[in-house]
Order: structure tokens, then C-alpha cells, then sequence
């Protein structure tokens, strides 16, 4: 029998918060995340000028280093084990912020700048990304700025929103 309008819409509902549930309990969200950076940090970018991916910081325990190495995901290459991570810089030369998706290893999707005001409004000013096509007010961005992240989305009162409109 085929799924009448309903179903599939509760179906489609079910999914998005599975997701979204499964995202929110590990160690990293998937969506919109804030990093601290030095002022001239430029994020590398490969031969054809798209930024290289880059965790920001080493997302497996020691028993999964240890499944991956095994299994073959991972190389034999400590600290890293062939994964990109960004540099560890000190608290003193991470004097500035810039925002990255983090639904890959993190790409930014902004530039470097000096406050949270300032990187909120360029975000707003250029409608960017807070998940897909959906974009974001200043208020929104800057406090997704101040909680650190977001996930990517949501859904609230039947519709979904990116998890900076949301809030999460």
C-alpha cells in the first residue's frame, strides 16, 4: 500500500531527528563551529585552491586509533594517523576567530576576524551557510559565536531550521 502524505512527512521527521539526536551524542557536533586562530592564519588550500578539510583536534579515542589502524582507515602515522588536524596553537596566538562548517573534517566558511560583533555581522552580511541554503541573522550567528557551535538542523514546530536559527 502506498505511504500517504502523512506518513511520509512523520517518516521524514523521524529521520531528521535521528540525526540530529545521533549528532548531539558525540564528542563533536556536525554543523557550525567557531575556532580560535592567530590573526594572519590563512587555512591551507589544495592545487586546485579548495580548502583542505581539517579536524580541530583528534576526534578517536584510543580504541578507535586502534580499530582504524587495524582495519585500515587510519595510518600507522602518530600523533595525526594521517588525518589533517589544525595546528595547536598556544592560547596566546589564538587571538581571533573564524567560523567553519564541520560537517566535513571543517573547512571556513568565513574569514579571520578580531571580535564575535565583527564576525557575526560579515556571517549575516553575507548570508552565510548555517546549514544548505539557509542563512541567518547577526543575532543568531553571534550567539552561536558565544555557545562555541551548532548542529547543523533541526526540526521545530514542523519545519526544520538550521540548528543556528534553532539555537543548538
Amino acid at each position: 500500500m502506498p505511504e500517504n502524505k502523512n506518513d511520509v512527512a512523520r517518516r521524514i521527521r523521524f529521520s531528521v531527528l535521528l540525526a540530529c539526536e545521533s549528532t548531539t551524542q558525540h564528542t563533536e557536533n556536525m554543523g557550525r563551529e567557531l575556532r580560535r586562530v592567530p590573526a594572519n592564519w590563512e587555512h591551507p588550500k589544495n592545487e586546485q585552491g579548495h580548502y583542505i578539510p581539517m579536524h580541530g583536534h583528534m576526534t578517536y579515542n584510543a580504541e578507535e586509533i586502534k580499530e582504524g589502524l587495524r582495519d585500515g582507515w587510519l595510518k600507522n602515522e602518530p600523533p595525526n594517523y594521517g588525518m589533517d588536524i589544525m595546528p595547536q596553537w598556544t592560547d596566546a596566538e589564538r587571538t581571533h576567530l573564524q567560523m567553519y562548517e564541520d560537517t566535513s573534517e571543517g573547512t571556513p566558511i568565513s574569514p579571520v576576524m578580531a571580535t564575535a560583533e565583527e564576525l557575526a555581522q560579515w556571517l549575516a552580511d553575507n548570508n552565510a551557510s548555517a546549514c544548505g541554503g539557509m542563512t541567518a541573522t547577526y543575532a543568531q550567528w553571534l550567539a552561536t559565536i558565544r555557545r562555541g557551535s551548532a548542529i547543523s538542523m533541526v526540526m521545530h514546530n514542523g519545519r526544520i531550521e538550521s540548528g543556528v536559527e534553532a539555537g543548538v
